[in-house]
């Protein structure tokens, strides 16, 4: 979903604010989707119609609140984050209530182990509290297809985890996977910079 997302956020950042993409910055994009497409490559085939449409929704989604975080540049996006994290609670419980109904809802809550508690405090803390609102802030403040391809880290971050914590193997297509999307991020920022020296040392001719 992050990849989606972030073409997504990307294109609707050219369409609506009118912001320039750069060739190196598609470059870029391209090369970690390219990273992105591996680890898709190896996933176990159980991808249903319905579950991609969902993906692409819910990408689409994202790549919209992005844009809106984005043109809100004054806004404390601590607070930003919040108040609208708090617009999810009544659809997220109304299809649990619908899907699990509400013994399943009662019962996990009663006997939820204290690691399930500890991972809920996370998502509510150190994901949503810090990383969105510094996602936002960073949205806010440089262009959306600067900021947006970092995201791309996610599943590499996500592969390193599980095999430290999870014991999961690292096979050599993960870490080409890897390499990749990193090699990709790397165009995306450090390019400017050795245009910027190039230029320097090459100055055009008067």
């Amino acid at each position: 979903m992050q990849c989606a997302a972030r073409f997504f956020t990307i294109l609707l950042a050219a369409a609506i604010t009118h912001e320039r993409v750069q060739p190196f910055q598609i470059a870029g994009l391209l090369l970690a989707a390219v990273g992105i497409g591996v680890i898709l490559w190896h996933t176990d085939g159980s991808t249903t119609p319905l579950g991609i449409v969902l993906v692409l929704g819910a990408a689409f989604c994202w790549a919209a609140g992005n844009i809106v975080a984005r043109s809100t540049p004054k806004v404390d996006m601590l607070a930003y984050v919040v108040w609208t994290s708090m617009f999810a609670i009544p659809p997220l419980l109304a299809l649990s209530w619908f899907i699990e109904g509400w013994p399943a809802i009662r019962d996990g809550l009663a006997g939820a182990p204290p690691v399930a508690w500890a991972a809920a405090i996370w998502q509510a803390v150190g994901n949503v509290m810090f990383g969105y609102a510094v996602w936002g802030w960073l949205l806010s403040r440089y262009a959306a297809a600067t900021v947006a391809p970092t995201s791309l880290l996610v599943p590499v971050f996500g592969m390193g985890a599980a095999a430290i914590w999870l014991g999961e193997p690292l096979p050599g297509w993960k870490f080409a996977a890897a390499g990749l999307v990193l090699s990709g991020l790397c165009v995306n920022s450090l390019w400017p910079r050795f245009a910027a020296i190039r230029a320097a040392r090459h100055p055009p001719s008067s």
